[in-house]
């Protein structure tokens, strides 16, 4: 008898909602309120997790509006010369 291998089971392939679509593309995303994830990612910065640098790279997709809010923000903390 050979060696055993194991296997990661990842679930099936597409998965299906309760109106029977395919749900495949949303697969590896979450929709969240902002107000779970920033305490999170506070602390995480606080402390210089070296695991956010793995996300350094990844695109993130916000309003304009908070856009032009952390915009002005970036500016108004900027050291005067």
């Amino acid at each position: 008898m050979g060696p055993s291998r194991l296997r990661v089971y990842y679930g099936p392939e597409t998965e299906l909602d309760s109106h029977g679509s395919d749900q495949s593309e949303h697969r590896h995303t979450v929709e969240l309120r902002w107000g779970e994830i920033l305490p999170v990612l506070a602390d995480a910065i606080r402390y210089r997790r070296s695991w956010l640098r793995d996300f350094d790279d990844d695109r993130l997709t916000i309003s304009t509006d908070l856009y032009e809010v952390l915009m002005a923000y970036r500016d108004f903390r900027r050291p005067t010369a």
